[in-house]
C-alpha cells in the first residue's frame, strides 16, 4: 500500500526535513470557508492536512479546537461535509486525513467510512479514542480500503504498549508530546524528543508530533527530531481571533509560512 502520505515522508526523507501537517475541523468556521482556510494551508506551503470531524464529546482537544468543533457542529456540519473538506485537500494536491473519534465512524459504518476515505483520495484516518484491542473490524476495513490507520501514543504509554500500538500503525505515528489536551503553547514538552526516540525503537513509521506547537522556533525544534509537526490550535486562534474571516485567512497563511520555514530549520 503506497498513499500519497506515504510518498510524502518519502520525499520529506530525500529532502532532510521534517513535514508541516496542518489541522482544521471541517464546517469552521462555516463549512464553505473550512474551503477557503484548506486552500490558504496551501498558500502558505503546508505538506499534509488533517481534517477533524467535529464531536460532542472530543475528549482529546483543548478549548480552542472545541470552541471550533461546537461551532462546526451548530453550523449542521456532517459526515458528508467532512468527506467533502477531505476531497477539497486532496484536489489542492496536498496528502490529507481525517482525525475523528470512533463513534461518528461507528454511526456512519465501518467499512463505509473506510471506503468514503479512500473514495476522496484520503490517505488514512487518525483516531484518537479507539484502543488496539478494540481495532479489529477498523483495521480489516481500513486494510481492504489501502488507507492508512494512525494511531496516537503518549509520554504515559508504556514500552510494550508502545510496541503493540505502533505495530498497526500505517501511514505515521501520532506521538502527543505533552500530557493533557491539544492547545498551543508557549513551551514544547521536554519528553517529546525522548518519546520519539522510544518509538524510533519499536517501528521504522515516520513519527510526527502534534500538541502545542505555534511558533517558528517551536516548529524548528521539534523538525529536528521528529518526521512531521502538526499545528491545530495555533490556526484555529488565528482565525477565533480575527475580526473578520478574509483577516483570519491572512493570519493562516503568514502563520502557515512561518511554520514552513520551522520545519526546514530556518
Amino acid at each position: 500500500m503506497s498513499t500519497p502520505l506515504d510518498n510524502l515522508f518519502l520525499r520529506m526523507r530525500e529532502e532532510k526535513r521534517a513535514a508541516l501537517i496542518a489541522y482544521i475541523p471541517a464546517g469552521f468556521p462555516t463549512v464553505k470557508d473550512c474551503h477557503r482556510v484548506i486552500q490558504a494551508f496551501v498558500d502558505g506551503g503546508v505538506d499534509a492536512i488533517e481534517i477533524g470531524f467535529p464531536y460532542s464529546d472530543p475528549v482529546m482537544d483543548g478549548p480552542t479546537i472545541q470552541e471550533a468543533a461546537v461551532t462546526a457542529l451548530n453550523n449542521g456540519t456532517t459526515a458528508g461535509d467532512v468527506l467533502d473538506a477531505l476531497e477539497v485537500a486532496v484536489n489542492a494536491g496536498v496528502p490529507s486525513v481525517v482525525m475523528t473519534y470512533w463513534n461518528p465512524i461507528e454511526k456512519y459504518g465501518v467499512k463505509k467510512f473506510a471506503d468514503a476515505i479512500a473514495a476522496r483520495g484520503g490517505s488514512g484516518v487518525i483516531h484518537p479514542d479507539i484502543t488496539i484491542e478494540e481495532s479489529g473490524e477498523w483495521l480489516s476495513a481500513a486494510e481492504e480500503s489501502a488507507i492508512n490507520p494512525i494511531y496516537v501514543v503518549a509520554l504515559s504509554t508504556s514500552d510494550d504498549r508502545l510496541a503493540k500500538v505502533t505495530a498497526q500503525c500505517g501511514g505515521f505515528v501520532y506521538a502527543a508530546s505533552i500530557m493533557g489536551v491539544t492547545g498551543a503553547r508557549a513551551s514544547i514538552s521536554t519528553g517529546a524528543e525522548g518519546l520519539v526516540a522510544r518509538i524510533r525503537t519499536t517501528t521504522d513509521l515516520p513519527v510526527a508530533v502534534g500538541l502545542g506547537v505555534s511558533t517558528r522556533e517551536q516548529a524548528r525544534g521539534v523538525a529536528a527530531y521528529a518526521d512531521g509537526v502538526i499545528v491545530g490550535s495555533a490556526f484555529v486562534k488565528a482565525i477565533l481571533d480575527a475580526p473578520t474571516i478574509d483577516e483570519g485567512l491572512i493570519k493562516v497563511t503568514e502563520l502557515a509560512r512561518e511554520l514552513a520555514l520551522g520545519v526546514r530549520g530556518q
